[in-house]
């Protein structure tokens, strides 16, 4: 809890780390200042990009006391404004499953091997980010904690999938080692709420911690403070959630 006697400092830039299959790419990396140890999360873009949401993303969860990075998983697209790069990329048919993985997995080693990591490593993503933080937790051992907001696409119909995606991430549930929160909107179409109802019913028949939210009059990417769809009120109440979540998991 903050008390206004406290020290409070962070450190923000731009870091190189190794990805999938070795590939050196560019990050973005906050930590607090002081001897920690911290705990860490790896915050996962979405699909417009790695764009300035997700760098202030990456400086709150810093701010809350997390060491945070935020790759960039569109670097192999080259370079140029985060809408331009998103596109190239979106045009190319998106990211492919396993490269996405290679590099939030290479971001928790990058996490741990830190001198001040307690050791804890969370992840956390929105929009097609929530969908790879939660295939990233059921294919890599080690995280301990996994936030998905609205991650669309993780309930996947036969003629939905595609050589970079081969398989729904919900078929992986039962690989699942961390809890799960999962942060939703009733007025959003991916994922509608029938397809969170089946997430959950995965998660329920495979035994696993899950702490589901959907939020009424809230639709597709509520927490975007600069799009129409933002809510404010739930919001508040989705942060204060995750926060709370962190806390339990991670501390």
């Amino acid at each position: 809890m903050y008390q206004t006697n406290m020290y409070e400092g962070m450190l923000a830039e731009t870091v190189m780390m190794h990805g999938h299959q070795g590939d050196l790419i560019n990050a973005y990396f906050a930590r607090p200042l002081g001897p920690g140890p911290f705990p860490s999360m790896v915050l996962v873009h979405h699909a417009p990009g790695w764009d300035e949401w997700y760098r202030e993303a990456t400086r709150k969860f810093a701010h809350h006391g997390y060491a945070t990075i935020s790759p960039n998983l569109y670097a192999r697209e080259g370079h140029g404004t985060p809408e331009d790069v998103a596109a190239k990329a979106r045009a190319g048919g998106g990211v492919a499953d396993d490269q996405a993985v290679g590099d939030l997995a290479g971001a928790m080693q990058f996490l741990r091997s830190q001198p001040y990591s307690n050791g804890k490593v969370g992840i956390f993503g929105t929009c097609s980010g929530g969908r790879h933080a939660y295939l990233t937790a059921c294919q890599t051992p080690g995280f301990d904690a996994l936030v998905d907001c609205w991650g669309g696409r993780v309930v996947m119909a036969k003629e939905d999938l595609t050589p970079k995606q081969p398989v729904a991430p919900l078929d992986y549930t039962q690989a699942l080692s961390c809890p799960i929160l999962g942060i939703f909107g009733e007025e959003d179409r991916s994922p509608t709420p029938e397809q969170v109802a089946q997430q959950e019913a995965a998660l329920k028949q495979h035994g696993k911690n899950y702490e589901f939210h959907m939020y009424p009059k809230a639709g597709h990417g509520f927490f975007y403070y600069d799009r129409p769809n933002y809510r404010q009120e739930q919001t508040v109440d989705g942060w204060k959630k995750v926060f709370a979540f962190l806390e339990k998991y991670l501390a």
